[in-house]
């Protein structure tokens, strides 16, 4: 693999500044220094069975050079690529991390890809070993084999179901790392040899982007990058003691960078959630400190408690509600720099512990002190409502090839803004309001897709795609992606991401499309919350036998046409969409509308349901 061919041509003139953290220069030796610096710490907690186990830093180091000592008995080499596809477990982070120890590369797949998604990125990245979680991943691999001959083992996390099972490249986990039990002492000093050896722009993994507009692309992500991540907003209270729930997939960028680096830079536990099914009981028991999620978790969030309160007394509906009202009073008085009178103050104190303080609980979010949302934008009113809960939710922002580069800082970032530029990361606004990066954590460029880097990277600058606005104050505010804003047919630029985010803050719409490009008035695709809306259904006794009856319900069509009208009256009449249409499938992440990350994919939307939308016109 061409690594440095693709660091000469993402950079094109500048060189990213380098980059040391405790006199570490790449991401292994600081694992390595860190884990010997906590020692018995715990730094890993794993739900099996609904039984917390827990390893120490040490055991983490260990862990991840008995990993790194068996791929070197397969012959391993610096530059070779080893792949994971698996949900949330202990063996993930063992392995990613005894890949990158050695000088080799980690290529993680979502566990929701399918046969011929997972053979094409093991195609381009030229895995030489392949992890798997199960047998239902193994069966992707065994879907595909005749198509991947470069494949030389593939290495079972849980060989429940398998014992029996034979093939030539197919071992267990437990057999695998017994590889090197014959040459240990050999290879744990070729080991330690490599993680002195490494260089920071050594590639330490690929992420292939979700896919949206062609071929997913495998960007390149140095050692500097990892490091950069770490350590790009020290002025987060983060250090041992902390705690995070890992529930999001870790081959997603922002969930690999605050769920792996971030824990190893300030010796924060982790723990992994049993499964995403079990989040909200997993957090509950957690109560971590330092969370990180997604738009669509803290929605969940919302309306969880906004069911909860519809079921509550109507003393208890009017406490929630005064509770609100004051915070929300607190709050904009405190962000205008004035004075809070003592009423008010007694009176939020006296709510907050009697109201509010039992929802955090609730949510598991009583312990929490630093809260991210990012990968996607976050409604306004949504984080108005976490602000008057007593939470402050910072959002943040970033992208494959860049990582996380901005976030709100509390008090001073207006509401809805991506914040400002972290330390060593500067951001600029092209000459059409594009946003541009450049920092020490910039990518190292496409795996065989020069010509992408190169459209992608200009003098060390990331063109983003994503059109915006900036302050005084340095903090963006992002308007939407450059190549989705719409012009209609009078001429008139809309953004439709700000549309679409406060129709995704009712409860009962999950996703949204906006329609309307060179068209006389815009039209909306939506998704609704299957489980909120069947909740709805069976409360008022609406009869429905399956998700596509549920759809079709003229019932359900009133509830979001409210919905839709509520969400249309912040905007000028012609940003407001005027008709609706349900999807009536339930998808999944297997299905082509959506990426791994639960996000509809616009053009893939806009050409399959082309005829729905032509009811709308």
């Amino acid at each position: 693999m061409a690594m440095n061919t693709m660091q000469d041509q993402s950079t094109a003139g500048w060189t990213p500044p380098p980059v040391q953290i405790d006199g570490c220069d790449t991401f292994s030796k600081l694992f390595r220094q860190n884990c010997k610096k906590f020692g018995n710490k715990i730094a890993i907690r794993e739900k099996d069975f609904g039984i917390w186990k827990e390893f120490s830093w040490l055991d983490y180091y260990a862990s991840a050079r008995r990993v790194g000592c068996s791929l070197m008995a397969l012959g391993y080499r610096e530059g070779d690529v080893a792949a994971i596809i698996s949900e949330d477990n202990k063996e993930w982070v063992f392995a990613d991390l005894g890949i990158q120890c050695i000088g080799a590369t980690t290529h993680g797949l979502y566990p929701t890809l399918q046969e011929k998604q997972v053979a094409y990125q093991l195609n381009d990245s030229g895995a030489k070993v392949l992890f798997v979680e199960d047998e239902e991943q193994l069966d992707k691999y065994l879907g595909v084999e005749d198509q991947l001959d470069h494949l030389e083992k593939v290495i079972v996390f849980d060989m429940e179901g398998l014992r029996s099972f034979q093939h030539d490249k197919v071992i267990g986990w437990e057999e695998f790392l017994a590889l090197s039990d014959a040459k240990i002492e050999e290879l744990s000093v070729e080991f330690e040899r490599r993680v002195d050896a490494g260089d920071p722009e050594d590639i330490a993994t690929l992420i292939y982007t979700s896919g949206t507009t062609g071929a997913p692309k495998g960007a390149a992500m140095s050692h500097r990058f990892f490091l950069a991540q770490s350590d790009n907003y020290p002025e987060l209270p983060l250090g041992p003691g902390d705690e995070v729930l890992t529930f999001l997939p870790l081959c997603h960028a922002a969930e690999r960078i605050l769920s792996v680096c971030v824990p190893i830079r300030h010796g924060i536990t982790i723990n992994i959630a049993e499964s995403g099914d079990t989040f909200a009981a997993d957090i509950q028991e957690v109560a971590p400190t330092f969370i990180f999620a997604v738009p669509r978790v803290w929605e969940k969030f919302y309306s969880r408690i906004n069911f909860v309160m519809n079921d509550a007394t109507a003393f208890g509906r009017f406490a929630y509600d005064q509770a609100l009202k004051t915070a929300g009073r607190r709050e904009a008085l405190i962000a205008a720099g004035k004075s809070v009178p003592t009423m008010l103050r007694l009176r939020h104190k006296v709510l907050d512990f009697l109201v509010l303080r039992n929802i955090r609980v609730e949510l598991g979010l009583a312990r929490a002190h630093t809260i991210v949302s990012g990968a996607a934008p976050i409604s306004a009113r949504l984080l108005s409502w976490f602000n008057a809960l007593g939470v402050t939710v910072q959002e943040a922002y970033g992208q494959t090839e860049t990582g996380i580069v901005t976030a709100t800082i509390p008090g001073r970032s207006p509401i809805g803004s991506i914040g400002r530029a972290m330390r060593n990361v500067e951001a600029k606004l092209a000459d059409d309001g594009e946003i541009l990066i450049r920092s020490s954590s910039n990518f190292s460029g496409y795996l065989n897709q020069p010509e992408k880097t190169a459209e992608t990277v200009v003098d060390g600058w990331v063109y983003t795609g994503d059109v915006g606005t900036m302050d005084a104050n340095g903090d963006l505010t992002i308007l939407d992606r450059k190549k989705d804003i719409i012009i209609t047919a009078g001429g008139k630029n809309i953004t439709p991401s700000q549309l679409e985010n406060e129709l995704k803050f009712s409860p009962y719409i999950s996703d949204a499309v906006i329609i309307g490009d060179k068209r006389k008035y815009l039209s909306v695709l939506i998704m609704i919350d299957h489980e909120n809306v069947e909740k709805y259904a069976q409360e008022k006794r609406i009869p429905f036998s399956n998700y596509k009856s549920l759809c079709a319900n003229t019932q359900i069509q009133d509830l979001i046409e409210g919905e839709v009208e509520q969400a249309n009256s912040g905007f000028a009449p012609v940003e407001q969409v005027k008709k609706f249409r349900l999807i009536d499938v339930l998808l999944t992440a297997e299905d082509d509308e959506l990426t791994p990350t639960m996000k509809l994919k616009r053009n893939e939307i806009e050409r399959k349901y082309k005829d729905l939308i032509e009811t709308m016109y």
